[in-house]
């Protein structure tokens, strides 16, 4: 028994040797090149209900600027499919499905400094009551915002120590 901990031990360490040895960082960590990012973007201003939750999902990752260096614009396009069939043709289950185009760019620039689409889905029934349809649609719209900003912060991120 000790052996295989001390086996164990070993591999642990070898594996945070070669982690450090790749160039590995956190991304917020002290001098890392995603903290340009932080409280540093102003979103375009939300249309709707949907671009309101992806916006406050992504000032929730990134914060909220209050002196932006960088502006992103954002552009939804959403859809409806029933998956859920049943013998009678009544949809049981509906998948909401979205793509958001997204455009990184420095405040007063017009050249994209990171661009990209992300999308995802995402489903609820609507087997219960309309009432509880109409919950359940909204909490699968917010779910899917969520997804999709946790996705463009990521993209950006990934990118950010190509930002100037």
């Amino acid at each position: 028994m000790w052996l295989s901990r001390r086996a164990a031990l070993a591999a642990v360490l070898a594996g945070a040797a070669l982690l450090g040895g790749c160039g590995f960082a956190p991304a917020y960590g002290p001098g890392s090149a995603g903290n340009k990012l932080l409280g540093q973007v102003l979103v375009d201003a939300p249309a709707g209900r949907q671009t309101y939750l992806l916006t406050r999902q992504l000032e929730s990752r990134l914060g909220r600027a209050s002196t932006p260096a960088y502006a992103l614009s954002v552009t939804l396009e959403n859809g409806l499919e029933g998956v859920g069939l049943s013998a009678t043709n009544v949809t049981g289950r509906v998948n909401l499905t979205a793509r958001a185009q997204f455009t990184l760019r420095e405040i007063g620039g017009d050249t994209a400094l990171v661009q990209g689409t992300v999308e995802s889905f995402t489903g609820y029934s609507t087997a219960g009551t309309p009432v509880a349809t109409s919950a359940a649609a909204r909490d699968a719209e917010l779910r899917l915002m969520v997804i999709l900003a946790d996705m463009i912060v990521n993209r950006l991120l990934a990118a950010s120590d190509k930002l100037p």
